[in-house]
C-alpha cells in the first residue's frame, strides 16, 4: 500500500504504523482487530496524522467503523476503492477475492461488489501472508500454493469470472506469480493501487503529478513506527517497500 501510495503521491509526507508485534490480523477476531487498529489510529493521530489509509485489508474488513469514529481526521480503507475497481474491470460481472480468512469471512468484498451488481467467489488463501514474508515469492512451493487456491476459487460457476482482486496488502508482491497462474482472460486488481487513486482524489491531485514524478526516485519523507523489532522491520519494509527504510522508531502500545 505505501509503495502505491508514494508512487502516486511522491510529495507527500508518511507516517507508517506496523504491528508487527500482533501481526497477522487475518486470524484475529473482529473485536481484537478493532483494539489493535484503534490503538494505532491515535497514536499516529497524536503524531501529527492528517489523513489516514488503512492498509490491511482485515482491519479495513473487520474495523472501518471503530476506526473511523476513532479518528479525528478522514480515514479510507481499501475495500470499497479495489471494488470499485473491480466493478470498472469486469465485463461479465463476475470477480473473484481472494484474501486472508478474517476479511473473507467479513464478506466486506462481496458486500461491496454486490451492491454494484456483481457476483463474487471469495477464497481465503491463508498461505500466502506467510510465504511472502519468508521472502519466498517466486519459489515453486508458493507456485504450486497459487495454482491450488486459484483453481478452487475459479471452479464451477465461477470459471468465467473475468477479474482477481487480490485483497491483501502482502499479495502484489506475488503479482507476476499469480499472473503466471490465473486464466489468462482474468484482469488483476490490486486494492493498495485503486486505493492510492481515492486518497489522491480526496488530495485533489491531478493525474498529471505522479507521471511528472519519477516514482520512488521523489525521496519522500518517510517515518516508520513499529511494535517488534526495528531492524526486522527495516529488512520487511525494504522488501515491500522497494526503498531503504530507515528512519524506524519501536513503539510499545500499551493494552
Amino acid at each position: 500500500m505505501l509503495r502505491a501510495l508514494v508512487e502516486r503521491i511522491p510529495d507527500a509526507d508518511y507516517l507508517y504504523f506496523g504491528d508487527t508485534a500482533r501481526l497477522p490480523y487475518g486470524s484475529k477476531s473482529a473485536a481484537t482487530v478493532a483494539h489493535y487498529a484503534v490503538g494505532a489510529v491515535r497514536y499516529l493521530q497524536d503524531h501529527g496524522a492528517e489523513l489516514l489509509v488503512i492498509a490491511c485489508n482485515t482491519a479495513t474488513a473487520l474495523a472501518l467503523p471503530e476506526i473511523q469514529a476513532a479518528a479525528d481526521v478522514e480515514v479510507i480503507g481499501v475495500v470499497e476503492p479495489g471494488a470499485e475497481a473491480a466493478a470498472a474491470a469486469s465485463r461479465k460481472r463476475k470477480v473473484v477475492v481472494i484474501g486472508t480468512e478474517a476479511t473473507i469471512g467479513s464478506h466486506a468484498y462481496r458486500l461491496a461488489l454486490e451492491a454494484r451488481d456483481v457476483a463474487v467467489r471469495e477464497k481465503a488463501c491463508p498461505l500466502f501472508v506467510p510465504l511472502v514474508e519468508e521472502g519466498w515469492v517466486e519459489h515453486p512451493l508458493t507456485e504450486e500454493v497459487a495454482r491450488i487456491y486459484l483453481a478452487e476459487a475459479f471452479s464451477g460457476d465461477a470459471g468465467d469470472a473475468d477479474v482477481l482482486v487480490l485483497g491483501c496488502t502482502h499479495y502484489p508482491l506475488i503479482k507476476p506469480l499469480l499472473r503466471r497462474v490465473a486464466p489468462e482472460h482474468v484482469a488483476i486488481v490490486d486494492s493498495a493501487e485503486s486505493t492510492a487513486q481515492e486518497v489522491a482524489g480526496q488530495l485533489q491531485i491531478p493525474p498529471s503529478t505522479a507521471s511528472s514524478k519519477s516514482g520512488l526516485h521523489g525521496a519522500p519523507a518517510l517515518k516508520f513506527f513499529a511494535t517488534d523489532s526495528a531492524e526486522k522491520f527495516r529488512k520487511m519494509g525494504t522488501r515491500f517497500l522497494g526503498l531503504p527504510v530507515e528512519d524506524v522508531l519501536h513503539v510499545d502500545l500499551k493494552e
